[in-house]
């Protein structure tokens, strides 16, 4: 590997994928979702890149650990027992596989994220 190698977000061109989640799992509005997934590693157990959502909420399941740095807007976190963190700009966390509840985009929302599926 040599620096050809490193993948700069500002600079690679990324495949734009745009999407909603599935209808069963819309709770409200029309959450157009957006990703540009920069990296992929090549045992597809590691992605990275940056996904943006419009207003709306819907219902998840991570079967995947997740980084995520809020760039831009805010989001409402819920869990299973209804216990909830609001989540803004300049914000990171990381959501951990197994964890199931809600998003909800209450501004556009913009993250980085970094995802590690875990094989089981």
């Amino acid at each position: 590997m040599n620096i050809d190698s490193i993948i700069n977000f500002s600079t690679s061109q990324a495949d734009i994928e745009n999407f909603k989640p599935e209808q069963e799992k819309i709770l409200s509005g029309e959450p157009l979702q957006q990703v540009e997934n920069h990296y992929s590693s090549p045992c597809k157990q590691f992605d990275a890149g940056v996904w943006s959502g419009d207003k709306g909420a819907w219902k998840v399941s991570y079967t995947e650990h997740e980084y995520c740095e809020i760039l831009d807007g805010s989001s409402i976190i819920t869990d299973s027992k209804g216990s909830s963190m609001r989540v803004n700009q300049g914000d990171k966390f990381v959501i951990p596989a197994g964890f199931n509840g809600t998003w909800e985009v209450l501004d556009t929302c913009k993250k980085i994220y970094v995802v590690f599926q875990q094989k089981s």
